[in-house]
């Protein structure tokens, strides 16, 4: 456990140092994140402002506005290695030298990652709160849900890590996988809080949202923040975050033991 904290705390420092070299690449980057949540905000505050009770599912136009500029945060927060770049890893012969190293390579991404978080929240602040000063969402967000959000934020994080890497490890065995990959972003974009609030979708729909784990990763941690949540909802997303954590662990034990057979089987 001390290797693995040592190996830990060198990565971070590692990346932390790479990623500050590159602080207005990453704040372009940011900001263009920044358009898609906006482009929703808008087309939905008009929405609700034009229904004669001011609301669509329960959301005024001030909790569209605060749940689209709080998605810029947990947007930015959940990125994570995509598949892709595993697929390209283990097609071009990447993955390689990273055997070679004294620790596992999810390590290794995940230290890169979580350092990639903190740069960004220096530049994420200051968007955010430009955001917030100029949509005004009328809003109170109690101290106490903001701590939930960000620990929400965190286990989301990890646990959306775990699955996103778990689910590269399917380019052990097959070459084209984008469909695959495709489809799996298509349904955490529909049923994880990112398109919509999970409210406005239709009943059968938003439940089979809350047993998947895209919304544990997006509109948990959001709807946590507004206080849309009771404590009993609350303490079942961070067991459903543990949950989906767990199984994902499991998922990515097993295919690695076994892709990585297939792997070096090959010569790679």
């Amino acid at each position: 456990m001390r290797h693995l904290l040592a190996i830990y705390r060198a990565q971070l420092i590692f990346q932390l140092q790479q990623q500050l070299q590159y602080r207005l690449g990453l704040l372009i980057w940011i900001l263009g994140m920044a358009i898609e949540p906006v482009v929703y905000l808008v087309v939905w505050r008009t929405v609700a402002e034009s229904r004669p009770d001011g609301t669509v599912a329960g959301f005024s136009g001030a909790a569209f506005a605060a749940y689209y500029i709080l998605w810029i945060v947990v947007r930015t927060m959940n990125i994570a290695l995509t598949p892709w770049a595993f697929e390209e890893r283990v097609q071009r012969g990447g993955l390689s030298p990273m055997l070679l190293r004294p620790v596992h390579p999810f390590h290794l991404d995940l230290a890169g990652f979580v350092s990639f978080k903190l740069v960004s929240l220096l530049v994420l602040t200051p968007i955010v709160g430009g955001l917030w000063l100029i949509f005004r969402p009328a809003v109170t967000l109690a101290p106490l849900d903001l701590v939930g959000f960000g620990l929400a934020i965190w286990t989301g994080f990890v646990m959306r890590f775990i699955l996103v890497w778990a689910l590269g490890l399917v380019t052990f065995w097959v070459v084209r996988v984008s469909a695959i990959f495709d489809l799996f972003f298509a349904v955490e974009l529909l049923l994880g809080g990112r398109l919509v609030p999970l409210e406005l979708l239709p009943g059968p729909a938003a439940a089979v949202g809350r047993v998947l784990p895209f919304y544990y990763a997006y509109g948990f941690p959001i709807e946590l923040a507004l206080g849309r949540l009771s404590p009993e909802a609350v303490l079942r997303g961070f067991g459903m975050q543990a949950l989906w954590a767990l199984v994902s662990g499991l998922a990515l034990a097993l295919l690695w033991q076994r892709g990585l057979r297939r792997y070096t089987a090959v010569g790679a």
